[in-house]
């Protein structure tokens, strides 16, 4: 089992070797992909014109000609792990098929508001909804997607199905706790790296531990499987974000779809610049300095290349890219360490490692 991150933008292994079983990342992903797709294009369909179009533009169905198209949808780890939290309660993926699709839907009402809110103009190499069709069908196309996430699982029908809507909302408001958390960072000078870890496990793990329990309960899980599965959900959420902040300093604009130092140039507090300030000294303190004076600058947009590459220098002297990635490896081995408080089939308990493995050492 690999433990190790990259962060300089080597490519991620297509399979991952674990216990002396090989699992093919790439086709454990496209089983996600391929069984969620057509429920999420049926469910989308639903929305009313032009929602309709925007959200299958935003998916990447569509171009912004309204034209088909093949677009990038992302990794679909979420579609995977709903696949596989069914498995390891005993019953068949298709069982976690609402799940994974009700959580495609909430977390892409997520990016949907993000991407307004922190002013982001690309997102998987192309456009984002706002700067196509304005930010009013963002914010409503988000709201929709959330919408038809809580309406996709209550059809069922069944005790499960409530448990799992239960366990949907709830993981959407800690969402929307930590993007308010989030930006409410941006405006302080200083931030603590207990509070930034509250934040991503807010923003990005209650989401990623929905979706790794949500297909258990609608297999008929009891909640202490569902609550060890999302413990791993949770801490491998947490290593997600922290590749994730190290990718939005250092990433490749080719791999990322973003900006070069895409979150410095939105003053984001996240945890290579939270450890760098918390970490004391020379480097910490010249970059202490230098932010609070890009907080009341009037020119920071205009900023050229080379300040943001100086700043990131500071972080990287500072310490923060090498806490960061540590912490990424941390999160990683407390997830694989929750998987033994759940009896599941050997496979499962392998190919979830190997997701958590891939989480870890990818590179966009």
């Amino acid at each position: 089992m690999s433990t190790g991150m990259e962060t300089r933008g080597e490519p991620v292994t297509p399979a991952n070797t674990v216990d002396d079983t090989t699992v093919d990342i790439a086709a454990l992903l496209e089983r996600g992909r391929t069984l969620s797709t057509p429920v999420l294009k049926a469910a989308v369909e639903r929305l009313a014109p032009p929602m309709d179009t925007v959200a299958a533009y935003h998916f990447g169905w569509i171009d912004a000609q309204g034209r088909p198209a093949d677009g990038d949808g992302g990794k679909a780890v979420r579609p995977a792990l709903a696949l596989l939290s069914a498995e390891a309660a005993g019953a068949a993926p298709e069982v976690g098929v609402p799940g994974a699709v009700a959580v495609e839907l909430v977390h892409n009402f997520s990016l949907l508001h993000d991407d307004l809110m922190d002013g982001d103009e690309q997102r998987r190499h192309r456009d984002t909804v706002w700067k196509v069709h304005g930010p009013a069908q963002a914010i409503l196309v988000g709201d929709a997607l959330f919408a038809l996430a809580n309406e996709l699982l209550l059809e069922i029908g069944t005790v499960e199905a409530g448990r799992a809507t239960r366990r949907l909302t709830t993981a959407t408001r800690k969402l929307i706790d930590g993007q308010a958390q989030d930006i409410s960072f941006e405006h302080r000078e200083r931030v603590t790296v207990d509070e930034c870890l509250e934040m991503e496990g807010n923003k990005t793990g209650a989401l990623l531990a929905c979706a790794v329990s949500i297909g258990a309960v609608l297999g008929g899980a009891d909640d202490r499987t569902a609550d060890t599965l999302e413990a791993y959900g949770y801490h491998l959420g947490l290593a997600f974000q922290a590749v994730d902040d190290l990718l939005g300093i250092w990433g490749d604009p080719d791999a990322t779809g973003k900006q070069t130092w895409s979150d410095l140039r939105q003053r984001k507090k996240s945890l290579p610049v939270v450890a760098a300030l918390a970490a004391g000294g020379p480097a910490s303190e010249r970059l202490a300095e230098l932010l609070a004076a890009d907080a009341k600058s009037n020119d920071f947009d205009s900023f050229s290349e080379q300040e943001f590459a100086a700043r990131a220098a500071l972080i990287e002297e500072a310490g923060g890219r090498d806490w960061t990635a540590q912490e990424a490896r941390r999160q990683h081995a407390v997830a694989i360490e929750a998987l033994d408080g759940v009896d599941m089939p050997p496979q499962v308990r392998a190919q979830l490692t190997a997701l958590a493995d891939f989480v870890v050492v990818r590179k966009r």
